[in-house]
């Protein structure tokens, strides 16, 4: 009897995504540091991929602007990764649908590399038209979710996180921040969109997959106290 009056106040106290290291902002405090460098690191990566294989132009004069060396880039995306990462558990628990699909660190880990993989296409495979490119990424940015995430929240947050990166990169490329080359989606390319989709449902995954670890390890603790 002991131990089932233990357990219903474990699961009030953490509620599906909420854990408490010391307290809650610091939690959530340090789960936002460390999907900052995450994104960092991918944006990065990532970025400098798109720049090798001249998919994205920065203009020569950027070094001496207030853009140098293209610095803010990372942190922008580093910013975007730790709004997302946080945003995705604070959402299943404000629907009360918790999410339970693939909830281990080895599916994360795939689902961040299906996600490079996706962006490596983009820059590397020759297709035909951009038209050809932008719905293989579709497809497979859409398959990313249905394996690694299933959820309705974490689809309409994707739709919504890839509609809003889409409009701001066409502003910054309006102003002459940076350009793609062969733009055919206004000023940026048609498959960008579903680099943002899948990105967002990556770093949903990671966010969740860090509040869900933490809560567990304080049930744990919790439990054996």
């Amino acid at each position: 009897m002991a131990d089932d009056n233990i357990q219903p106040s474990i699961r009030k106290k953490c509620g599906p995504y909420i854990p408490s290291v010391t307290s809650r902002s610091l939690n959530l405090m340090i789960r936002g540091i460390v999907l900052f460098l995450i994104g960092v690191f991918l944006a990065l990566v990532l970025n400098l991929l798109q720049i090798q294989r001249n998919v994205t132009l920065f203009p020569p004069d950027v070094i001496t602007s207030i853009f140098s060396s293209a610095w803010w880039v990372p942190l922008c995306c580093g910013t975007a990764s730790a709004g997302i990462g946080l945003l995705y558990p604070c959402m299943d628990q404000h629907l009360g649908e918790p999410h339970k699909f693939k909830r281990e660190w080895s599916s994360v880990m795939r689902c961040v590399a299906v996600f490079v993989g996706i962006n490596h296409a983009s820059a590397k495979v020759d297709f035909a038209n951009n038209i050809q490119l932008s719905l293989t990424l579709a497809a497979l940015s859409i398959g990313l979710w249905w394996t690694f995430d299933r959820s309705r929240s974490g689809f309409g947050l994707g739709i919504g996180i890839a509609f809003l990166a889409t409009l701001v990169t066409q502003l910054l490329v309006y102003n002459g921040v940076y350009q793609y080359t062969s733009p055919d989606f206004l000023y940026v390319r048609s498959w960008l969109p579903c680099i943002f989709f899948a990105g967002g449902i990556t770093m949903g995954n990671i966010g969740r997959q860090l509040a869900m670890y933490e809560c567990k390890v304080i049930a744990e603790k919790s439990h054996q106290d």
